[in-house]
């Protein structure tokens, strides 16, 4: 039998070049994490390396049964007894790479993987110019991991603004929803908490989602502020910064029922059609 309530942790980092460093980082967090009570640990989107120059990143990217960062993932789940989540790792899939999430469970045991499904093609207007496309192959399939503690919702960072995939997660049963993240700073200053918030309203669901944050050794700035949000949309933990740290929430179940049973709207949702009306206004000559 489950129980209703656990604590979670989040492990806030800012990931560089090295992987051996950026594992020994994750490692320690786990740890850490562990030590404070938290029965569940997520670690954010490319936890063992962010790197943007794809010559160097393939150089350290290997298969999934070779990857040592999650070797060493699963080592921790075992010594520690949690629940470790990897917000991502990069693996090989052919000539590209996965960003792949594991779930790990509290005997070392991949309890399931997921692919990040939407790739970030983006022109922001600071400049900076992303074609995840280009390096990594997006996955095709929505994952809702059964666990000793929760049914959780796996998703990775650019998903968060595709509300569809969390409403067919929750419609699946996930009571916790997860969007551990590399996110930019120009866009998590606009949008990270706002985004966080209204998928955890909108689902009656529990959001857990660790980032990435400051400025890393290939450039990037990330945002930061890893964040738990109740099914009612209040923030219960935030990193509140990019500095590299750790956040723990008490999550419990209860509350998602009682968020659905006060606005049900996932039993509301109905089938419908779009129609175009009106005469499409034509350019001035």
């Amino acid at each position: 039998m489950r129980e209703a309530r656990f604590t979670a942790a989040c492990v806030q980092m800012r990931s560089g070049r090295d992987p051996s460093a950026n594992r020994d980082a994750a490692v320690a967090g786990i740890r850490a994490a562990a030590a404070q009570g938290a029965a569940y640990v997520q670690t954010p989107e490319m936890t063992s390396l962010v790197e943007r120059n794809r010559e160097s990143l393939f150089s350290h990217v290997t298969t999934e049964d070779r990857e040592p960062t999650l070797a060493a993932l699963r080592d921790v789940a075992r010594e520690t007894g949690t629940v470790v989540h990897v917000g991502s790792i990069a693996v090989r899939a052919g000539d590209k790479i996965a960003n792949r999430a594991y779930l790990i469970d509290a005997g070392g045991d991949i309890v399931t993987a997921y692919d990040k499904l939407h790739l970030f093609d983006v022109d922001l207007p600071s400049g900076e110019r992303w074609r995840e496309s280009a390096t990594y192959t997006g996955g095709a399939c929505a994952v809702v991991a059964m666990t000793a503690l929760a049914q959780i919702g796996l998703t990775i960072c650019y998903d968060i603004r595709f509300p569809g995939l969390y409403r067919a997660l929750a419609e699946a049963g996930a009571e916790v929803l997860t969007a551990p993240a590399c996110f930019t700073r120009q866009t998590g200053t606009a949008h990270w908490h706002v985004l966080q918030r209204a998928r955890a309203i909108e689902n009656g669901a529990f959001v857990i989602s660790a980032a990435q944050g400051g400025v890393h050794e290939d450039g990037r700035e990330t945002f930061g502020h890893s964040i738990i949000v109740d099914p009612w949309g209040r923030v219960l933990a935030d990193a509140g910064g990019d500095e590299p740290g750790i956040i723990v929430a008490e999550i419990d179940l209860a509350q998602v029922a009682d968020a659905r049973g006060r606005i049900p709207s996932l039993q509301h949702g109905r089938a419908f059609t779009v129609e175009h009306v009106g005469k499409r206004a034509e350019p001035a000559q």
